[in-house]
């Protein structure tokens, strides 16, 4: 058998990224290795990790385009889909993607999947009662209100069992609707009332709608909450978003919580958790229409957009919009405009890219056409080509 300490001095010193070698690693640790089959095993980890890297001068990039692009072709058009589950409206398809690489700041659909911490996951009343926390309650969807212009008053007749299920007395009810209008509440047993200052059918209208809309309890932007059991655990996925202000519930586990809002993920988790909900959302449509793309791709997507620290999209108003190339800018949107302001700068093309070389009818700097030639003549010199 082979000796740990040799192993992990042969594994530090393999030509492989430090993630490889600590994986490697930690895996031949707990095997009984010869050194023969422990050989053999960095003779094929070796020869794998050669065959995955791109070749030199490879258009990685052009690449990436096509395999999503190509795929983009055959999927759907409808923007609204239910996906997973049932209750939850999900923007799914060629929508979500475009989407995605658009860097939206408000997705069409908001929507979070939440994760418990261990001692509420498995207890359905405790995540219960953590999920009418999430959800926003508002007035009416506990009472009754009703405008009584002959008394010039607003009575709210309070539901026993609504508010039994979200744990709440009606004396809370009262105080927040006081808080909010300003004005005394008149609390007989589970019936409210309060009238407007202003005794005017104007004034009584005006309060009802007002009071049609207190918050009770939960998260503003929260509209509803539906609770899933999966995987021996129960999960909540919802309609709206705010995660730095869920991840603040008791209950909540931060570690594995998400939302589909890419940059609210960079605002509160940072780029890195950006980059990743990037990866994980255009792989989770492309498989939603049982499209297989590789992760590669996305990945490379998804670097390029969150290299400089921040989320980007793939746009004029962001990468394509950034590039050196004048004449890539150009060729890509509002190309007058870009040749004029490059002008005026004095900018120089030095036709490094793809697409101004095309521009200009010159061999692309890309795989043949980055090779020079040389060869023997006839007569004994060289010749360059």
């Amino acid at each position: 058998m082979i000796d740990k300490q040799a192993m992990e001095s042969r594994i530090e010193s393999l030509p492989l990224p430090k993630k490889i070698r600590s994986a490697m690693l930690a895996e031949l640790l707990e095997m009984e290795l010869t050194e023969e089959e422990f050989e053999d095993v960095i003779e094929l980890t070796l020869k794998r990790y050669n065959e995955s890297r791109i070749p030199p001068y490879e258009a990685a990039g052009v690449v990436t385009a096509q395999s999503i692009g190509e795929p983009g072709t055959q999927m759907t058009m409808r923007t609204f889909h239910y996906a997973g589950v049932a209750e939850i409206n999900v923007t799914l398809g060629l929508p979500r993607i475009i989407e995605l690489l658009d860097a939206r700041k408000n997705p069409s659909t908001p929507s979070m999947t939440i994760y418990l911490k261990e001692e509420y996951a498995n207890d359905r009343e405790r995540s219960s009662d953590v999920a009418w926390n999430i959800e926003s309650t508002y007035l009416h969807h506990v009472g009754d209100i009703t405008t009584n212009i002959s008394d010039m008053e607003i009575t709210v007749n309070l539901d026993e069992k609504a508010l039994e299920m979200r744990k709440m007395r009606p004396e809370e009810v009262a105080v927040a609707i006081e808080e909010e209008i300003g004005l005394p509440v008149e609390l007989l047993d589970h019936r409210l009332r309060t009238a407007p200052e202003e005794v005017s059918y104007r004034g009584l209208l005006q309060l009802a709608k007002k009071i049609r809309n207190v918050k009770l309890k939960g998260v503003d932007e929260i509209k509803r909450v539906v609770i899933r059991r999966e995987n021996d655990e129960y999960i909540f996925y919802t309609e709206g978003s705010a995660l730095s202000k869920v991840l603040q519930i008791e209950g909540v586990d931060p570690t594995r919580t998400r939302t589909n809002n890419i940059l609210e993920m960079a605002e509160v988790l940072g780029i890195e958790a950006a980059r990743q909900s990037i990866i994980d959302e255009i792989m989770g449509t492309l498989r939603e229409q049982g499209l297989d793309v590789d992760i590669r791709h996305i990945m490379l997507v998804a670097d390029i957009m969150t290299c400089d620290g921040e989320v980007k999209q793939i746009g004029r108003h962001g990468i394509s919009g950034e590039k050196a190339s004048v004449l890539a800018r150009a060729a890509f949107e509002i190309t007058v405009n870009n040749l004029l302001e490059s002008s005026v700068r004095g900018e120089v093309d030095e036709l490094d890219g793809v697409t101004e070389n095309v521009i200009v009818g010159q061999p692309v700097k890309l795989g043949t056409g980055s090779v020079k030639l040389i060869a023997k003549s006839e007569m004994g010199g060289m010749n360059h080509g």
